[in-house]
């Protein structure tokens, strides 16, 4: 038996342009109930900076301990 999916989440590599994600947008697939595109905010970039800083310093701490 396989599941079932109610939703499918695109997320880009990085932010673009709204008129590059219009072509995107309107690429409806068969079944799908709706599209809203998402701006990108503070607190994502806030999110993301976060995240690549506490990448970095468990890089850093496991080469300081070679």
């Amino acid at each position: 038996m396989t599941d079932r999916y109610s939703a499918v989440v695109v997320i880009f590599e990085k932010d673009i342009r709204e008129d590059d994600a219009e072509v995107l947008i309107g690429a409806w697939f068969r079944g799908v109930l709706d599209v809203k595109p998402q701006v990108a905010n503070l607190e994502t970039l806030v999110a993301e900076a976060r995240a690549k800083s506490e990448v970095r310093q468990k890089i850093y701490d496991v080469l300081r301990q070679l």
